[in-house]
């Protein structure tokens, strides 16, 4: 299973301090599972794993293999959840240069909707000129304006490019059940559509078609990654003793750093394929606990390449950090570092070890020396990176982050903060019904 291993806070918060949470710890999971707590109509993740159904997943990899068979590229328009999690878990799986490889297989994979850039979009639109291309649009309301601009113009390129009717063939829409702008385009349209549950905020939605959609697309065994994440829904229930539940054991350890005053939480990786996982970590935490004056602000690094930028203010700026380290224990392909006759630079030292050996005493190095300047150090070790054990870490963060906002005091299912610049926006962009409010912050701005 994953672990949890927070021995190196212990110079920081002794273990007594985090051994107190536990009373409050079993509350949260008790109003986490009995639907008592604040957010409690979005706490549907909390057994959609082990609810799954085979009619279900058997459904998404039928229409995943109608996308694969009739696409060599597939965009998956959506934004925060709508695309954080599926761009994780496939980022963690393919090829690093699956993007440049001419063997075919299974399709591209890219992403629109998740930001507004004209750019962005043109280069899109461009590139796909020359793809045999489908869309799996994710929006529940269908009116989120990134993913909105992004869906309109690649609906219209598809069906310009590929014909009317093939276009409703690769055009795969995930929304609401009954209500809508993207509930009714795909009606009027003949899409194939999948639903969102309603009880499952979008941060929480890798598990739903939102993300095991995109996920079976792109070839990944949607079955194991379900699994996974019922494994550690059954390691993480109210029935397991505290020092045993490694969500409870997480979200404690860095609420009792949180108390002594260590504010940043920065998710660090050795293993440059888990960079958007620690995009949806961020974004999971973030838009989960930073709401009424309070929350840990969470940050991410990719080492050892970032040692050679943020290195030093981690080593050595001000104390309000902590680490929270994921450890991937075996690598999936063997490298050696070569012996060279000359050593001009230095490494045969190294010739005959294997490239993961001198990664992981670089991470063991870096744990020791952070802890040494000051930075308390939680270790989650995974034991590869598979759709199971993936599938595992991604339930144990999101449990660990329902506790952890109970702990805090907040409600981490909702997110009043989001809706402030799109007011804004609307009100710059003179959208109707935004008079006043247009009025108002044109005045402000002196226009």
């Amino acid at each position: 299973m994953i672990g949890v291993d927070i021995s190196q806070i212990l110079g920081f918060v002794p273990q007594d301090r985090i051994d107190a949470f536990e009373p409050r710890v079993r509350d949260a999971i008790e109003q986490l599972e009995k639907g008592t707590g604040p957010g409690s109509d979005f706490t549907g993740w909390l057994d959609l794993a082990s609810k799954t159904g085979r009619a279900l997943l058997d459904e998404i990899k039928g229409v995943a293999k109608i996308l694969r068979d009739n696409c060599d590229t597939v965009v998956v328009a959506g934004i925060g959840g709508s695309y954080l999690g599926s761009r994780a878990v496939i980022e963690a799986f393919q090829n690093s240069f699956s993007q440049l490889s001419d063997k075919g297989g299974n399709p591209v994979i890219l992403f629109a909707g998740q930001n507004i850039s004209e750019d962005y979009l043109f280069e899109l639109g461009e590139l796909l000129k020359t793809r045999r291309f489908g869309v799996i649009n994710i929006s529940k309301s269908g009116t989120t304006t990134e993913t909105a601009i992004a869906f309109r113009v690649l609906k219209k390129q598809c069906e310009q490019q590929r014909g009317v009717e093939m276009a409703r063939k690769v055009i795969v829409t995930v929304t609401d059940a009954e209500k809508g702008v993207a509930r009714a385009t795909a009606t009027k349209e003949g899409y194939r559509t999948f639903v969102i549950p309603d009880n499952v905020g979008g941060r929480y939605s890798v598990l739903t078609p939102v993300g095991l959609l995109p996920i079976a697309v792109a070839g990944y065994d949607i079955d194991k990654l379900v699994e996974g994440a019922a494994a550690m829904e059954s390691l993480t229930s109210s029935n397991v003793p505290f020092s045993k539940n490694p969500s409870a054991v997480y979200a404690s350890a860095r609420n009792a750093l949180y108390q002594s005053g260590k504010k940043i939480e920065i998710l660090v990786n050795f293993c440059p394929k888990l960079h958007f996982f620690s995009e949806w970590w961020k974004q999971l935490f973030g838009e989960s606990e930073g709401k009424d004056g309070k929350g840990i602000y969470p940050s991410s690094v990719d080492f050892s390449t970032d040692l050679h930028s943020m290195g030093q203010w981690i080593q050595q700026g001000e104390r309000i950090i902590f680490e929270t380290v994921i450890s991937v224990e075996n690598v999936r392909h063997s490298y050696l570092v070569p012996f060279d006759d000359e050593n001009l630079d230095g490494l045969n030292f190294m010739a005959g070890k294997h490239v993961d050996q001198v990664n992981k005493m670089a991470e063991l190095g870096t744990r020791i020396a952070h802890v040494d300047g000051g930075v308390p150090n939680i270790r989650i070790s995974v034991p590869e990176l598979n759709e199971y054990w993936l599938g595992q870490l991604i339930y144990f963060f999101e449990k660990a982050c329902g506790i952890s906002g109970y702990l805090l005091g907040v409600n981490p299912f909702n997110q009043p903060g989001v809706e402030e610049y799109k007011k804004n926006m609307f009100a710059l962009l003179g959208k109707p019904g935004y008079e006043t409010e247009s009025e108002a912050i044109l005045s402000r701005i002196g226009k």
